[in-house]
Parts: structure tokens; C-alpha cells; sequence
């Protein structure tokens, strides 16, 4: 594979990384970047999953991918390369981010994975080449900034409690990321990550649909029926356009609309009474399917 390098703020789709801190000089990478912004999701968790974690993964990262979102993680074993099978499966693209100078794949487990990822249009990358100083137990903490930098929301599947997993979740929250975790039983030691970051404020994932709908919506036609069917009040009508045009956040929502939280709260409660709207979490919602 050819070794290619990039200046990310010379890319329509990597510029993103200028917002970030300790922003990378240069990307080393195989593959193709896309050469506009594309809407992308991280997924990311422990290299110890579970069945369960597997089957998010897999299934989120397929349905992501199908939708034209692309997935990006690390190329770790467990969750990593999980969400990336996930997404070639899907016949989407993948990026994948290695704490590794890009001559030294790694784990070398997944060498034909990451042939894989581009040959199907999708990037492997790196900010170190042969000859840098990289020591491993930094390297993938730091690498993290870059692959939380380059997603529009982070999606932890599975950590523990002292999980490096945590450390994405962190750079995702200093980024101004939306960040997700999906909530497992309270003994399970796989779930203590991300149950704890929910307990912080992280938006919990109930649902692969609903996600997948929040940011790949299909169904224009059936969001306009709604508006109409459920929209009884100016105020209703108005808040659904919002969502309808794609904006989840409440409070985008209350102040494009100048809407007072009294009567933003009220609207809010009857369209979820009435069926029209689900909540996803943080006072963010989307159109009822």
C-alpha cells in the first residue's frame, strides 16, 4: 500500500482536527480521504467485549455506514475492529486511526483488515512515520484526540471502569463532542465505563434505530405528515419544522425559535404525549418514526 501524507487543514473533511488541541502537522495515511465533509461517527470500546458489545457494535456500525455516515476508530481488537467490520459489511467506508508509526500496523492480527478498509475506499492513518519517537503507552492515548477530533459524535459501547476507552470519552468532551454511551447492567464490569459516564451527563443509547435516525434521517415525506398531523399550535408547528430540518438540540431549538423555556417546555411535553417526537437524552430529540 502507498504511503501518502496530508496537511489536515488543507482537506475539506480533515480541516476539523484545526479546532482540536495538540492538532496533528501532518497525517500519514493508505487510502483516499473524502474529499468533503462527511457526516461521521466514532465508536469506540474495550478490547475485552462481550457478546452484548459486540452486537452494538456491529449492528450500529452497519446501519451507520449503510446510511452513507462514516466509522472511525482505532484499529484495536474487540470494539475497534468489531464497528469497522461493521461498516465494510455495510458496503461503507471506515477510517481507522493507529497509535503506531503507518509502516507498522498494528495489532498485525489486523493486517488484511486494514488492506481491507482501503481497498473499499476508506483511510488508515497515522501522525507518526518510521523514524519518529512513539512510545506505546502514550501513543494510543494520543491518538484518541484525533479520532474523537475527526467525528461529529463518539459512541462508547463497552469500557470498564479504569478503561483507556475513557480517555476518547474525555477529548470528545473537551472537542464540544457528542458524546453517547450505551448503558449495560450495573454489575457487569464491561458496563461501569460507560454507566459512569452517563452518570456524568453523556447521552445514553437506548436505541440503534433512533440513533441511526438522529444522524442519517430517511423519510422526509413521513416527517411532513407528521408536522401536519400533530403540529395543533403554532408552537408545536414550529418546534417540529426545527427537528423536521434536523435540529435535535433544545436549546438551538428555544433560540432560533426565541421561544421562552416555559413554553418550549410545554410544546415540548404534549408533542411527546401525542407520539410526534422521542427523546434521545439532554433535551435532545427527534421526529417519532
Amino acid at each position: 500500500m502507498k504511503i501518502n501524507e496530508i496537511v489536515p487543514q488543507k482537506n475539506e473533511y480533515t480541516k476539523v482536527l484545526d479546532t482540536i488541541a495538540l492538532k496533528p502537522k501532518l497525517l500519514y495515511y493508505y487510502g483516499e480521504w473524502p474529499k468533503r465533509r462527511v457526516k461521521t461517527v466514532a465508536i469506540v470500546g474495550s478490547r475485552k467485549n462481550t457478546k452484548y458489545g459486540e452486537d452494538v457494535a456491529y449492528k450500529l456500525a452497519y446501519e451507520l455506514a449503510k446510511r452513507g455516515v462514516i466509522v472511525i476508530s482505532g484499529l484495536a481488537y474487540g470494539i475497534d475492529s468489531i464497528a469497522a467490520r461493521g461498516a465494510l459489511d455495510s458496503g461503507g467506508k471506515t477510517i481507522a486511526i493507529l497509535g503506531t508509526e503507518i509502516e507498522r500496523i498494528y495489532p498485525r492480527q489486523h493486517i488484511a483488515l486494514a488492506e481491507e478498509i482501503v481497498k473499499k475506499n476508506g483511510v488508515v492513518a497515522s501522525e507518526y512515520k518510521l523514524g519518529d519517537e512513539v512510545f506505546m503507552k502514550t501513543s494510543f492515548l494520543q491518538r484518541n484526540r484525533i479520532i474523537s477530533g475527526l467525528a461529529d459524535a463518539v459512541v462508547v459501547i463497552e469500557a470498564a471502569e479504569r478503561s483507556g476507552t475513557l480517555n476518547t470519552a474525555a477529548h470528545a468532551l473537551s472537542q464540544g463532542r457528542d458524546l453517547f454511551a450505551v448503558p449495560g447492567r450495573v454489575y457487569d464490569k464491561m458496563s461501569a465505563g460507560c454507566n459512569f459516564l452517563i452518570s456524568k451527563g453523556a447521552n445514553p443509547l437506548y436505541s440503534i434505530e433512533e440513533f441511526v435516525q438522529y444522524f442519517a434521517p430517511r423519510g422526509k415525506k413521513k416527517q411532513t405528515e407528521q408536522i401536519s398531523l400533530f403540529g395543533d399550535t403554532p408552537e408545536e408547528r414550529a418546534v417540529l419544522k426545527k427537528l423536521a430540518a434536523g435540529i435535535r438540540d433544545g436549546d438551538e431549538i428555544m433560540e432560533q425559535l426565541e421561544m421562552p423555556v416555559q413554553v418550549y417546555n410545554q410544546v415540548i411535553t404534549m408533542l411527546e404525549i401525542k407520539g410526534a417526537i422521542r427523546p434521545l437524552g439532554a433535551n435532545t430529540w427527534i421526529l417519532a418514526a
